[in-house]
């Protein structure tokens, strides 16, 4: 299977440009160019930035010159810094993956939601299209419904040819539905050239990673695992990527995992179990990924609570 070149191991800036109370001290304080160094120390290659489509647009869709400058900088800061980028778009004009937190509707019905987003991509390129090989782009995280799919594989084919007339060769990662799962890859058209790539997400199984969850009503908050009693292992994680990893070679393209993690409620040593389990294939696969998330969040891997098995976990990514 081909592999994402500059995009092997990283860690997710979640926070900061988006599921955020958008607050100016929020954007200037959450992540500053320290954490970038703070990160390239953990021996990652790339950080996966999500940003919200209202950190750079205005109400009208103008562009917001003050909301560009935290790209900006995460370009500079990941280039001082030996680190790649990937920009993702979290939440577009109309559709977030987060229907308890936004209200967003509307985008794969609405001719004008989807040339806002088209517009938006084709901005982003104009600024950073051209920091091949060392910036990629995501075009929206976790598209959710099933119905969704065929709009959506319309709607990113006609995002790529605009972004090509801008950035011919810049890597753009493409996911499914029921939230990037690895299982629905295989409802992706085929790649539109050689340097799109398959994006999925992993947090299986469901129920060991998000135990005590309080934003989602698919588990019960009060229920704990251990990660033995989870079953989970390599042959659990090489059969879940079994369709996905197929449609990759089928298509002459690779796979990347944008999200995978284990909630803080998970003890630090079944943490560090789980992540070894998942990386495991992930490396014999040769399927980049990012760890959510670098702090905080739920998930924080930088966080007080696994200080005593940090250097353990980080070699791990």
């Amino acid at each position: 299977m081909k592999k994402m070149i500059g995009f092997n191991k990283g860690v997710n800036f979640g926070g900061w440009l988006s599921q955020c109370d958008y607050s100016k001290e929020h954007l200037d304080t959450f992540i500053t160019e320290n954490d970038f160094k703070i990160a390239a120390s953990w021996g990652i290659d790339h950080i996966r930035v999500p940003f919200d489509y209202n950190i750079l647009e205005n109400k009208d869709g103008s562009y917001r010159e003050e909301g560009f400058a935290y790209l900006t900088m995460a370009v500079n800061a990941c280039r001082a810094n030996g680190l790649n980028l990937i920009l993702d778009l979290h939440k577009t004009a109309g559709f977030s993956f987060d229907y308890y937190g936004e209200d967003e509707n509307g985008f794969f019905d609405s001719e004008e939601y989807q040339e806002r987003f088209y517009r938006l991509w084709e901005e982003v390129a104009r600024r950073y299209g051209k920091l091949v090989p060392n910036v990629a782009f995501e075009l929206l995280n976790e598209v959710t419904d099933a119905s969704f799919i065929d709009a959506w594989n319309r709607i990113a084919k006609e995002c790529i040819r605009r972004i090509r007339a801008i950035a011919p060769d810049i890597i753009i990662l493409v996911g499914s539905y029921y939230n990037n799962s690895a299982s629905t890859v295989q409802y992706l058209d085929e790649p539109y050239d050689e340097n799109v790539f398959y994006n999925m997400h992993c947090y299986e199984p469901l129920k060991f990673t998000h135990q005590g969850a309080y934003w989602t009503d698919a588990i019960i908050p009060e229920e704990r695992m251990a990660f033995e009693e989870s079953v989970t292992s390599e042959e659990y994680f090489e059969e879940l990527f079994s369709t996905a990893v197929a449609k990759a070679e089928n298509h002459g393209t690779g796979l990347y995992c944008g999200e995978y993690g284990c909630i803080d409620v998970v003890s630090p040593e079944d943490t560090v179990k789980w992540y070894r389990t998942i990386n495991a294939v992930f490396r014999k696969h040769d399927i980049g990924r990012a760890a959510w998330n670098y702090k905080r969040m739920d998930f924080g891997l930088s966080d007080d609570r696994l200080n005593g098995v940090h250097d353990e976990l980080v070699k791990l990514l």
